[in-house]
């Protein structure tokens, strides 16, 4: 039976700069996570917010395949929306760029046009 607290040493992990290091000690983690800067990054635009961070637990809740330790979330008034995960700081960073570009794209505006001539007006 597993005992509350344990863990493998691939379910806890820490930045060293942007890669992630697996921390088997659980005093080490939660100190490590209680005062670490894990945004990756974060774009606002009135109010919807894409936020990009280091989780610092692997959600890949598989033995199977690399860690999944980053994650994008959207919110909209506080609210979370759409997510998703990456296993890396670089697909982390890639996927911001791409909620961004999807969530925040530009709209048409009416433009007047500006070349004709306003003949009326002579």
């Amino acid at each position: 039976m597993p005992v509350l607290g344990a863990a493998t040493m691939s379910d806890r992990y820490i930045l060293v700069g942007h890669t992630p290091v697996a921390e088997p000690d659980l005093l080490t983690w939660a100190r490590w996570l209680e005062t670490a800067d894990r945004q990756v990054r974060d774009s606002m635009q009135g109010d919807v917010c894409v936020s990009t961070v280091f989780l610092g637990l692997d959600h890949s809740f598989s033995d199977h395949g690399p860690p999944v330790l980053f994650e994008t979330m959207v919110f909209v008034n506080g609210s979370g929306s759409d997510c998703e995960r990456y296993c890396t700081w670089d697909e982390a960073e890639a996927g911001h760029a791409r909620w961004v570009m999807q969530v925040f794209k530009p709209t048409p505006i009416l433009a007047l046009p500006t070349t004709r001539r306003r003949t009326w007006l002579k």
